[in-house]
């Protein structure tokens, strides 16, 4: 099993090397005559044609992720559906990079919790969640941590929150705690989970 990160030119980056010692740097034509089953394919998503590497090297058996120095969900789902298992900054720490490969050589998906919640709630406004289902779920919240709840279903930063809300940060962050414990969820992405829930006839 060999850590290949395919990358144009200068890209290397030292914390690669800090997270795999043993990593090779190589151009997309070296990564299409070495990378095989087993292998850890690391694809820079500013290479052209990145999209096209992706399925080519997991249909060989190797385990891809994304590297981005721009993420976003829009291009997070696009290498998801493309067949990578992940998705992170190029600059992520060792530590996270280390993670990020013993979650996807296990076939677990990783991508940065941000987006995955910018994802989440593509998914929750896709369903069409009904009012009165909502009225329920949120039956125990004040107006304002409804508020709260609805925009952060929606996908929303902390940041974009308080801005469409004309609150603080951290009145959201405090809005949110006390929302999670009436709920009984954990994060932001069981809140969406909770929320798009429907009922079993």
């Amino acid at each position: 099993m060999a850590q290949i990160f395919v990358c144009q030119g200068r890209d290397g980056i030292p914390r690669w090397r800090a997270a795999f010692a043993d990593a090779r740097l190589v151009s997309p034509q070296q990564a299409r005559a070495q990378a095989g089953k087993g292998d850890i394919v690391w694809i820079m998503s500013n290479i052209e044609d990145w999209l096209r590497l992706i399925p080519l090297f997991a249909g060989r058996g190797a385990t891809v992720n994304v590297l981005s120095y721009a993420p976003s969900s829009m291009e997070a789902l696009r290498a998801l559906n493309a067949g990578a298992r992940g998705y992170a900054h190029a600059l992520s720490p060792p530590e996270v990079l280390k993670q990020m490969d013993v979650v996807t050589r296990h076939q677990g998906i990783w991508v940065l919790p941000e987006l995955l919640a910018q994802v989440m709630g593509g998914a929750y406004r896709a369903l069409g969640v009904e009012s009165q289902q909502l009225d329920d779920a949120l039956s125990g919240l004040t107006d304002r941590e409804r508020a709260v709840a609805l925009a952060v279903a929606e996908g929303q930063s902390n940041k974009e929150v308080a801005r469409r809300l004309e609150i603080t940060e951290r009145t959201v962050k405090a809005h949110l705690g006390a929302i999670f414990r009436k709920l009984g969820v954990r994060d932001r992405l069981q809140l969406i989970l909770r929320l798009a829930q429907r009922e079993t006839v």
